[in-house]
Formats: structure tokens, C-alpha cells, sequence
């Protein structure tokens, strides 16, 4: 149930910061995340992700640590972009 309230948190999230970003160079389908222990990176992803239990753990960690609110407009991913792109890469397959 806890994820499923995550899942929501966040997509109310990503809607409230693109709907006022005046910068739309998000695709209709993709969200943006920020990712990285010091230096944060942006990542454009899909939104299917968001359905992966692995990318829902994820969320639940992020919303933990940083909560939904990103000052750039995403949700930032609380593990190395080395972990993130491993997690990323195995569920594009």
C-alpha cells in the first residue's frame, strides 16, 4: 500500500513541476529524475518505469530522503549513477 501511495506522491509531483516548467524538453510519456550522491545528473526516463518493483524501491528511498520536490523540477534518486544505470539498463531489456 506504501508504494502505491509513493507512486501517486510522485506523479503528483512530476505533474505540479512540468506543468509549471516553463522549460518543456520532457517528452509526453518520460519524467525527469536526479541521480548521484554529490553531483546530481538528470535523467529523462519513461514513465513506464514507475509500474517496476525494482524502480518502486527506488521511490520509496528517494521519498525517505529527499521527498518529490526537486528545485530543478524531478525526483531525486538517492544512489550512485553507476547503480542507476545498472537498475535502468536491465529494465530496458
Amino acid at each position: 500500500m506504501a508504494i502505491i501511495f509513493s507512486i501517486a506522491n510522485a506523479k503528483r509531483s512530476l505533474t505540479r513541476s512540468l506543468s509549471g516548467s516553463k522549460k518543456l524538453d520532457i517528452p509526453k510519456g518520460y519524467f525527469a529524475v536526479y541521480v548521484g550522491e554529490n553531483q546530481k545528473k538528470r535523467f529523462v526516463i519513461p514513465l513506464w518505469y514507475l509500474n517496476h518493483p525494482s524502480f518502486q524501491n527506488l521511490l520509496s528511498q528517494a521519498e525517505e530522503e529527499h521527498g518529490y520536490d526537486h528545485p530543478m523540477g524531478g525526483i531525486t534518486i538517492p544512489c550512485t549513477e553507476h547503480t542507476f544505470l545498472e537498475l535502468t539498463s536491465g529494465l530496458s531489456e
